[in-house]
């Protein structure tokens, strides 16, 4: 059936017009507010998160900057280059040049800037006195971590790496060689510029939010954090090796220069300082759209209301007519459509009470005498073909044969007057499986009469099948159907297979012959019974069977048909197993 409108109730349809006009649109339309709001904000803050990031950045960046421009300073000094260089035999001409060029430059910078904590010069030069600033490249110097990492990157940018004593790791130091002067490249010479720590701290403590700042290199350890549940300063930590909390959100910027190639500042921020904002408005949407809601849902249900319990009152009275209860509305007279409906209702009810009384009555008098006249012609015509007759005919032809000793003429006819008395008889619908296989076998020994050796049969039955309950000749016209319509026109004859067994909660029917079979539209024809609701027909073969197994078992009954032409037909029935009380 084709899906309409005028199928659905009219309240439903109310509900429909109320979802669909009133509580979906205004549902939908805070949504998509609150949402635009949310985005908005929630856009604004990561944007002013992502620029305090990018500040503690810079700054950074500065103050490495800072010492690097220092660094070039002694990298690029001839002055101070030579006198690493030179071989002193005097330790007077080594104070002088000392005085002259080291002091000064040392002197010059390490006061200027703030950042800068100390600068020291490594020289492979024995000749030269340490002293402040100055230092020998020792076999101690060149076994720390720093040393190494420098001698292990090829790059010609300054190193810029953690640095410290006693294992505290906890100073930024800006290491280079200087190499500058190919002239100048006897001796090795390493400038190491320490950075205040102080200063660092104060830089990333700037970011006023809930949460931690991790600075990360290329590598992924970290190398600053102001987390001060990771010791960074003592050992090496990953960042990917630490635990977040699930209401955290991850911001980070990238540092482009290139001494800190793949270096990048991480921020996780605590949830709430990102959305925190965003779920202050959310009381204030819901509120909004829960009154909204509410005033429409009370509207419309008042109107509701009106309509449908009127239309409810009108559909019980006419319920009432059709079970000849002539009984008007009393309600008030309104002047609406349903109303006028009620009004021109009981009009009609009035009306069909009078015809009814006037009419109806005299027409079943009528059909009442008529139907009796048709009873009392069945009865004389069943008179006429009394059952009694017909089995005491059978009976005096069965004892002349026996006198003349034809005793399978006997057993046949004894077999049809088994068969007469079961099909007059129909005081149950039901009888046990033994009861129906006794008809089964009584049709097959005639049907052997006729046939001679061109039929055989074989019938295997479970006992626990013999006391189950089933609807009466519910087998035996399929058992008919083999053996007229399979094996009799087969010319050579053919076998009867029966099989009957109890499956669980199952009964299960299985009847095979290896007849003529049947073609493709007869099995569809069979089988479509099963689809049709329609009464009974005149002939009692397998629509009528079909047709009452639909009826005792509705949707517990399977029915099919396997059959090809010249191959045989194979019929399964399934119905419920009922077991005999008695």
């Amino acid at each position: 059936m084709r899906w309409s409108l005028n199928n659905i109730r009219l309240r439903n349809k109310m509900l429909i017009v109320y979802f669909l006009s009133v509580f979906l649109p205004i549902l939908l339309t805070n949504a998509i507010f609150y949402q635009v709001t949310t985005d908005n904000v929630k856009q604004q803050r990561r944007q002013d998160i992502m620029r305090a990031l990018e500040q503690i950045s810079n700054e950074f960046q500065t103050e490495i900057e800072d010492a690097i421009s220092v660094s070039s300073v002694f990298y690029s000094d001839y002055n101070l280059n030579a006198v690493l260089e030179s071989d002193y035999e005097k330790l007077s001409d080594y104070i002088e040049d000392y005085n002259t060029f080291i002091r000064r430059i040392l002197n010059s910078y390490t006061p200027v800037y703030t950042s800068v904590q100390s600068i020291v010069i490594y020289v492979d030069n024995p000749t030269i006195i340490r002293s402040s600033g100055l230092e020998h490249l020792t076999d101690e110097v060149r076994g720390k971590d720093w040393y190494r990492r420098l001698q292990e990157t090829p790059s010609p940018y300054p190193l810029v790496m953690r640095t410290g004593e006693g294992g505290l790791r906890d100073t930024f130091s800006v290491i280079r060689r200087m190499d500058h002067y190919r002239t100048y490249r006897a001796k090795e010479k390493i400038l190491k510029i320490d950075m205040k720590l102080s200063e660092i701290n104060q830089i990333f403590g700037n970011l006023n939010l809930s949460g931690y700042l991790y600075m990360v290199d290329e590598r992924g350890l970290i190398e600053y954090s102001t987390n001060p549940d990771i010791a960074w300063q003592r050992q090496h930590v990953y960042y990917q090796d630490v635990p977040h909390l699930g209401d955290t959100i991850q911001f980070e910027v990238d540092n482009p220069a290139n001494y800190l190639a793949g270096w990048r500042i991480i921020g996780t921020i605590n949830e709430q300082e990102v959305f925190g904002q965003v779920r202050q408005s959310r009381s204030f949407i819901v509120l909004l759209a829960a009154i909204n809601v509410l005033f429409a849902t009370i509207v419309i249900a008042w109107i509701t209301r009106s309509i449908n319990v009127r239309l409810i009152r009108l559909f019980r009275h006419m319920k009432k007519v059709k079970n000849q209860h002539f009984v008007p509305i009393k309600d008030e007279e309104y002047t609406d459509e349903i109303g006028q409906l009620t009004k021109e209702f009981n009009r009609m009810t009035l009306r069909i009470k009078n015809l009814i009384n006037d009419v109806y009555v005299r027409d079943l008098q009528k059909k009442e005498l008529e139907l009796q006249q048709r009873n009392a012609q069945l009865n004389a015509l069943q008179s006429q073909i009394n059952p009694h007759f017909l089995f005491n005919a059978l009976e005096t032809i069965r004892m002349r044969s026996i006198m003349k000793d034809e005793q399978e003429t006997a057993q046949i006819i004894h077999n049809m007057a088994k068969m007469l008395r079961n099909s007059f008889t129909w005081t149950s619908d039901f009888v046990t499986v033994r009861q129906e296989l006794e008809l089964i076998r009584c049709f097959l020994e005639i049907q052997l009469y006729r046939f001679s050796d061109k039929l055989q049969y074989r019938i295997d039955v479970d006992e626990h099948a013999l006391q189950c309950l089933i609807p009466k000749m519910s087998f035996l016209p399929f058992v008919e159907n083999a053996s007229i319509h399979g094996i009799e026109a087969a010319k050579q004859g053919g076998m009867i297979d029966l099989r009957i067994a109890k499956a669980e909660d199952k009964l299960v029917f299985v009847l095979r012959d290896n007849g003529i079979g049947m073609s493709p539209e007869t099995r569809q024809t069979l089988l479509g019974y099963l689809h049709r609701d329609h009464e009974m027909g005149e002939r009692i073969g397998v629509q009528n069977v079909v047709y009452r197994l639909k009826l005792y078992y509705p949707d517990r009954f399977r029915f099919h048909i396997q059959s090809e032409p010249n191959r045989g037909t194979t019929v399964q029935i399934e119905i419920p197993a009922q077991e005999n009380a008695v």
